[in-house]
C-alpha cells in the first residue's frame, strides 16, 4: 500500500552502529538504548520518548552537556532514518532541540601545564602519551583519535571521515610537524581502559584530579585563539555544527580586538573636523 513498515528505534540504532564508527559516542549510546527499550517505534514515539529522557536526566541532576550527548544519539538515528535510509517521511531529528549548557565548566591548560601533564605519564605508556599529546595539538575527541588508521593521514593532515565524527561531517585538521611521526603506525596500539588509566594517573600526579580528557579540546581552542585564528577557523577545526556552538569560546578572541584597530589605515582626524566646521 506504499506505507513504510513499522521499525523500532533500536533497529535504527543498530544500523547506525553497523554502518558508522560510533566510538566517540559509545558512552551515550548505551544508556540511551537502555532507556528507549526495544519497543519504541521510530518516529513520533521516539521523539516523545527522547524528550521524556531529557526531562528525567534533568530531574536527576545531570549536566546539560550530558543530556545533549544523549539527545544527539537520538537525533543522529532520526536524521539517518530520514536522509539516508528512507525509513521516515519527515525530518524529525530537526525537532529535537538541545539546550545550551549554562555556566558550562571550561578548563584551558597552558603550554607549561600541558608539558607537566605529559611528563607525568610514565615512559612505559608511550602510546598513551602520544594520544594525549595529539588531543591537545589537534582538538580531536578521544573516540576520533582511537578510530584513526593510515587512511586518515594525508600530507601532514588528519582527514576524518563522516562516520568518524560526532557531527557526521568530514573534517580536516593540520598536525604540527614534530608530531607527524606519531601517525606513522596507526591505529594506536591502546584501548579506552588503558588510555583512561594513564590519564587518571597523570592528572593525579600533577595534582589536578578535576581535569577531564575533554579539557584538552578546550585547550586546543584556546591555543588557536592565542595564535590569532578566527572563530570560523576554530569552528571548522573543532567540527562544530555552527558558530553558535563555537561562541562558548568567544571571550578568548577579545584580546585581539584592539590589535585590529592598530592595523587599520590611519586617517587625519582633522579632515573630519574641518568638514564638520564647513557645514
Amino acid at each position: 500500500m506504499g506505507r513504510q513498515p513499522h521499525r523500532t528505534f533500536i533497529e535504527g540504532l543498530e544500523r547506525w552502529i553497523d554502518e558508522y564508527d560510533v566510538a566517540s559516542q559509545v558512552k551515550a549510546i548505551r544508556p540511551v538504548a537502555a532507556y528507549m527499550g526495544d519497543r519504541v517505534l521510530l518516529g513520533q514515539e521516539t521523539l516523545d520518548r527522547a524528550r521524556e529522557m531529557a526531562r528525567d536526566l534533568r530531574r536527576n541532576g545531570r549536566a546539560q552537556s550530558t543530556i545533549n550527548n544523549h539527545l544527539q544519539v537520538v537525533k543522529r538515528v532520526l536524521n539517518l532514518a530520514y536522509r539516508e535510509w528512507g525509513w521516515l517521511e519527515q525530518p524529525l531529528g530537526d525537532k529535537l532541540r538541545k539546550k545550551s549548557p549554562k555556566n558550562e565548566r571550561h578548563v584551558y591548560l597552558t603550554t607549561d601545564q600541558l608539558s607537566e601533564l605529559l611528563q607525568a605519564i610514565p615512559d612505559r605508556n608511550p602510546v598513551e602519551k602520544k594520544v594525549i599529546a595529539l588531543a591537545a595539538l589537534t582538538g580531536l575527541r578521544q573516540g576520533e583519535l582511537l578510530s584513526l588508521d593510515a587512511s586518515n593521514v594525508h600530507g601532514g593532515r588528519i582527514l576524518l571521515r563522516p562516520d568518524q565524527t560526532k557531527s557526521g561531517k568530514a573534517r580536516v585538521v593540520p598536525v604540527p610537524e614534530d608530531a607527524r611521526p606519531w601517525l606513522e603506525d596507526l591505529p594506536f596500539a591502546t584501548t579506552y581502559p588503558r588510555l583512561r588509566l594513564a590519564w587518571e594517573k597523570a592528572r593525579q600526579a600533577v595534582g589536578r584530579p578535576d581535569l577531564r580528557f575533554h579539557d584538552l579540546r578546550h585547550s586546543y581552542a584556546s591555543m588557536l585563539a592565542q595564535a590569532g585564528e578566527s572563530m570560523t577557523t576554530v569552528r571548522d577545526l573543532l567540527g562544530h555544527s555552527s558558530l553558535i556552538v563555537t561562541s562558548r569560546y568567544a571571550h578568548m578572541f577579545d584580546a585581539g580586538l584592539d590589535d585590529i584597530a592598530t592595523r587599520l589605515p590611519r586617517l587625519d582626524a582633522a579632515i573630519c573636523d574641518q568638514t564638520a566646521t564647513k557645514h
